[in-house]
C-alpha cells in the first residue's frame, strides 16, 4: 500500500475511534442501537421521556425499535440518565435533553409521556386505543421537518382554546397558570411582549425538528430550565405553564 494511503487509513481509524468514544455518552440508553459499521453515525430520531423510577417504559424499546430513546428518571439522581431534580413535570426532562445534546441533536426529537396507553392515563392520545405507539407510528417525519413543531394532539375536542388570557379582568379564581404567566413570561422571554391570549392542544407531547430546536441558542433553553428549577410554584402549575409555552418556544404563534 502507498505510504500516504496507509497513513490516511490509520489516521482515519484513530479519529473514528476517538469520535465513537467521545459521543457514546450522548445517548446512553440507546447506544447499542447505533450502526457499529458507521462510527460517525448518530441517531436520526429520538424519543425523549421523563419518568418516575417505578414506571415501566420498556414499551418504547420493545414496540418502537426503529427509534432511539433517551429516558430520564426524574426522581433518582443515581440513574444512568437523570434530571437535576424532580420539578416541572415532564418539562425538566425535555429541557435537560435539549441542553445536554444541543450539539448532537438528531433530525427529529419526539417528546412523550412515560405511559404507553390507557383510557385514564392516556386519555389525551388521539386514537381509539389511546395508544402512544400507534400515534408515533402514524407520525409523518417529513411533516415534522416541514413544520418544525408538531403537537401530537390534533382532535377537534377540546381543540385549541384561547384558554390562557393573562390580561383577563377580572381574573379567574383558581386559574394558577394564567396568574403565573406574567412572571414566567418575563423571566423566559424578557425581550418579547406577553400575548393577549395563549392556546394550544394539551398535553405536552410533540415532535420538533433539529432545525427548529437550533433556531434558539442553547442559552435560551438553559434559561427556561432555570425558571423551572427556581420557581416557587407548585410542580403541577409550573409544568402546566411550560405546557402552554412549548409551541411558542418552537416558533409558533401564541394561539
Amino acid at each position: 500500500m502507498n505510504p500516504w494511503l496507509r497513513w490516511y487509513a490509520v489516521t482515519g481509524t484513530l479519529i473514528s475511534t476517538l469520535l465513537l468514544l467521545t459521543f457514546k455518552d450522548a445517548f446512553p440508553n440507546s447506544w447499542s442501537n447505533l450502526n457499529p459499521s458507521s462510527p460517525f453515525s448518530l441517531p436520526t430520531k429520538v424519543i425523549v421521556i421523563g419518568k418516575l423510577e417505578h414506571e415501566d417504559t420498556t414499551w418504547v424499546s420493545n414496540d418502537l425499535p426503529d427509534w432511539q430513546n433517551a429516558i430520564y428518571t426524574v426522581d433518582n439522581t443515581s440513574a444512568a440518565l437523570h434530571t437535576p431534580v424532580n420539578k416541572g413535570r415532564e418539562s425538566i426532562a425535555y429541557l435537560t435533553y435539549i441542553i445536554d445534546n444541543y450539539d448532537l441533536l438528531p433530525d427529529t426529537v419526539l417528546f412523550l409521556h412515560s405511559h404507553r396507553d390507557g383510557e385514564f392515563r392516556a386519555w389525551h392520545v388521539d386514537n381509539e386505543a389511546h395508544d402512544n405507539v400507534e400515534s408515533v407510528k402514524a407520525l409523518r417525519l417529513d411533516y415534522v421537518e416541514e413544520s418544525g413543531y408538531v403537537n401530537l394532539r390534533c382532535g377537534l375536542l377540546p381543540g385549541c382554546n384561547h384558554e390562557v388570557q393573562p390580561f383577563r379582568s377580572p381574573p379567574v379564581d383558581g386559574f394558577e397558570v394564567e396568574h403565573a404567566m406574567h412572571d414566567a413570561w418575563k423571566f423566559m422571554f424578557p425581550e418579547e411582549a406577553l400575548p393577549q391570549e395563549i392556546g394550544v392542544p394539551c398535553c405536552a407531547q410533540f415532535a420538533v425538528s433539529k432545525k427548529q430546536v437550533l433556531a434558539r441558542p442553547k442559552t435560551d433553553y438553559e434559561r427556561y430550565r432555570d425558571w423551572v428549577l427556581e420557581t416557587q410554584l407548585h410542580d403541577l402549575t409550573s409544568g402546566r405553564v411550560m405546557e402552554y409555552l412549548w409551541h411558542i418556544i418552537f416558533g409558533k404563534e401564541s394561539v
